[in-house]
């Protein structure tokens, strides 16, 4: 594993913890679902994306 892997695999870590501290904590008192709905779609279309960085070169590296 290289260190820009590393990074990677870094960054989706707190992008992943995020998405289940964040309603639970700062929108705990926000009482309609589409609040941590939105959010999770927005995480959730972040992972996609770095994870699509993460994995582009994998093929190349022979």
């Amino acid at each position: 594993m290289n260190n820009k892997e590393k990074k990677w695999g870094l960054f989706l870590l707190i992008i992943v913890l995020s998405a289940y501290i964040i309603p639970y904590t700062l929108l705990s008192d926000v009482t309609k679902w589409y609040g941590s709905y939105f959010l999770w779609c927005v995480f959730g279309l972040i992972a996609i994306i770095a994870n699509f960085f993460l994995t582009k070169d994998w093929g190349d590296e022979e």
